[in-house]
């Protein structure tokens, strides 16, 4: 198992923040999604902070293994 680092920028104008949630779409839940698209894996992403709906980010650090 390899454990990946990644580098996120993105506009949260639209999500509920960094952390997975059942009221609507996150961040969090968007990048494991795409992983997993691309991996055939379900990997779970572990972010280095978190941010609150409606904020952006730029240089967010976050890790998963698959």
């Amino acid at each position: 198992m390899h454990n990946y680092k990644i580098i996120i920028e993105y506009d949260g104008s639209s999500f509920v923040g960094w952390q997975r949630q059942n009221n609507g779409l996150s961040i969090q839940q968007l990048i494991e999604e795409s992983i997993k698209k691309i991996s055939n894996e379900k990997p779970i992403i572990y972010g280095a902070g978190r941010t609150d709906a409606g904020v952006h980010a730029k240089g967010q650090v976050a890790s998963f293994k698959l």
